[in-house]
């Protein structure tokens, strides 16, 4: 058992409910109240490793999602959340007054939790602006995702463990005692870089003295094979960075990513990533005036805001982009319309130049139509629009489009304009930095 005593410099932010750090930053593209915002001429930003990896990605993706556009919930980010903080709450667990021999409370203990968060998940997802249809089913999977963590965390804490009914008070308190800190928000000494981190441990020796600490980053997606890809493995590096430079006098530090899916662990080796953040952080400089795009078939594969963004369609028209096959993505309007059938004809709209103008076209096709797909539909022609529609996902079966619950049906609005606005509520409550005059003018397979 680890009873070491960790002073750590953990720069944390206070929050009402745990959030992911793509909802951290969502928050603080969103405009803040009017009585906290900076003064004129302020404009700051943070990176954290998910926006590094869009602006990376695709500048221009990145740009797209600072400027408060509608955001899109997906299952498998849900999904992680309800894992995430599930493990946090166990972690966390106040057992004063319990039975040191205790056994048999962990499996209902873990489902109440595990119910609790999906709940909560299933609630934000349906109220986002923009999702599909929510799959209830995928708690099975989050449960074999959260028991999948926690024998991790046994693993770290050098008990075996075959069966959660098992698992006594006493037990748990053991693994309790190696956890330094959980879902704590790190920010760099200048405040330009923050991240979340998922767990801090202490690395047990086999004796169970603790040898140093291990950033632990939970991962409910696919497991790496054979091993980590470039963009986790800076993410977890760039977690253990800001670690070991907030405690100069750390102990040995080693980061790990949890694959709960097949209860793998894989840990990130490599040089320090903080100046390579810090030069990715000047060109994501708040901006009034569109990022640079990189389409692509990766880039603009798994884009959520293409509804924004004129460059991918015409990327498309010029042959950089395959049109898809099953599934693809379309910009069209509407020829007829039977709401009852659930039938469209479409008309497809070709770009004219890059900025989002579109032109008739000679191609026209029929689309069958149900479920939340008819519903967009029907409520974007019933409110007035007369104007070009993009459609995701459409799945393709010779010339007839099929819309449903796994689709989206939005207005096309090409932004070629935005605002400069980021002056992040995450920066101001958790740097004791602040700092004027900065600038001039937001799905992988091994992500969470």
């Amino acid at each position: 058992m680890c009873t070491e005593q960790t002073e750590m410099l953990l720069i944390i932010g206070p929050h009402r409910q745990p959030v992911s750090e793509a909802e951290a930053e969502d928050l603080a593209a969103q405009d803040t109240p009017s009585e906290a915002k900076p003064e004129d001429g302020f404009i700051a930003h943070q990176l954290s490793p998910s926006s590094w990896n869009r602006y990376e990605e695709c500048p221009r993706k990145y740009w797209l999602s600072r400027q408060g556009l509608p955001r899109k919930a997906s299952m498998p980010a849900a999904m992680g959340n309800a894992v995430h903080n599930s493990v946090e709450d166990l972690c966390n667990l106040d057992l004063t007054g319990r039975d040191e021999d205790e056994s048999g409370w962990l499996p209902a203990t873990a489902k109440a939790v595990l119910d609790r968060h999906w709940q909560i998940e299933k609630d934000n997802f349906l109220e986002t602006p923009r999702h599909p249809r929510w799959k209830g089913e995928q708690i099975t999977k989050a449960h074999d995702g959260l028991i999948g963590a926690l024998n991790i965390l046994f693993s770290k804490s050098n008990i075996d463990v075959q069966n959660l009914s098992e698992v006594t008070v006493g037990t748990w308190r053991e693994v309790q005692s190696i956890v330094l800190a959980n879902e704590g928000t790190l920010v760099s000494e200048c405040g330009r870089m923050m991240g979340r981190l998922d767990l801090l441990v202490a690395d047990l020796d086999e004796n169970g003295e603790s040898r140093g600490w291990i950033v632990a980053d939970l991962k409910t997606g696919r497991p790496p094979s054979p091993m980590l890809n470039e963009k986790v493995s800076r993410q977890l590096r760039f977690y253990r960075d800001l670690l070991k430079q907030n405690n100069p006098n750390h102990p040995p530090v080693v980061a790990e990513g949890w694959y709960s899916a097949n209860q793998t662990v894989h840990q990130a080796d490599g040089p320090d990533v903080l100046e390579a953040a810090l030069e990715a952080w000047e060109g994501m400089r708040p901006s009034a005036t569109p990022l640079p795009a990189n389409p692509g078939e990766q880039q603009c594969g798994w884009c959520e805001w293409k509804a924004w963004c004129p460059i991918w369609w015409a990327a498309r028209r010029d042959g950089l982009l395959s049109p898809g096959h099953m599934f693809r993505d379309e910009v069209v309007q509407v020829v007829r319309f039977d709401r009852e059938a659930g039938a469209a004809l479409f008309q497809r709209m070709p770009p004219v130049g890059e900025e989002g103008e579109l032109a008739p076209s000679d191609h026209k096709f029929g689309a069958v139509i149900r479920d939340q797909a008819l519903t967009q539909l029907s409520e974007l022609l019933d409110s007035g629009h007369e104007g070009a529609i993009f459609i995701g996902s459409a799945r393709m079966d010779g010339r007839v489009a099929h819309l449903g619950d796994w689709c989206e049906v939005i207005p096309w609005s090409p932004m070629n304009e935005g605002h400069a606005r980021d002056h992040s509520r995450w920066l101001r409550s958790n740097s004791d930095t602040v700092f004027d005059g900065i600038g001039e003018d937001g799905e992988a397979s091994q992500s969470k």
